[in-house]
């Protein structure tokens, strides 16, 4: 039967986690540098999670992803708001940490089900629902079809976000643009 986890320890690897990536970034991030940092074993972090980006999920739950705080725009123009939330979601792609760190989130979402329903309700449900209600507001106003499924509008802004980081490349300006006015010309009123 494993030991318990010790809260002390447990907490002391995730803050050292958290300093690492602040400080590093995702791919400099090692087990022997976690467990230098936290005062642990190797063997307690290998025990305890089964990789650094089970680690990276655990972090992020209880604290933020660095420079993730992107504000979203509310304007009159919905597509202007848009091109600025997707532009902004793509635009830290363009530093290595920011893919490494990207990809990591993905990997453990697709790994561990559980932390990453917990990953996805934390930081792509506050965007969904942020979509959701512009997109909500410009059926109100007129500006788009009162059949536009406002969740699957949603689920594409995400995805092509989500696709750029596997990409390891920020969408150019170009294809934010052009993203943008092919997903509302599909659903413009």
């Amino acid at each position: 039967m494993p030991r318990p986890r010790s809260e002390r320890a447990r907490q002391a690897v995730l803050a050292a986690m958290r300093r690492a990536i602040s400080a590093e970034g995702y791919a400099a991030v090692t087990i022997e540098g976690l467990a230098a940092e936290a005062e642990v074993s190797k063997q307690t972090i290998y025990r305890w999670w089964p990789s650094k980006a089970a680690i990276l999920g655990e972090a992020l739950l209880e604290g933020s992803i660095p420079g993730g705080d992107v504000s979203l725009p509310v304007t009159d123009d919905l597509e202007a708001d848009l091109r600025a939330w997707l532009s902004a979601s793509s635009v830290g792609l363009g530093k290595p940490e920011s893919v490494a760190l990207a990809r990591a989130l993905i990997a453990v979402t697709a790994t561990d089900p559980e932390l990453g329903a917990a990953l996805n309700k934390r930081f792509a449900s506050p965007i969904v629902e942020w979509i959701v209600e512009r997109i909500s507001h410009a059926k109100d106003v007129g500006d788009v079809r009162t059949d536009a499924d406002a969740g699957v509008i949603a689920d594409q802004f995400v995805a092509t976000a989500s696709y750029a980081a596997l990409q390891g490349r920020p969408l150019s300006d170009e294809r934010v643009r052009a993203t943008v006015e092919l997903l509302l010309r599909g659903i413009a009123a």
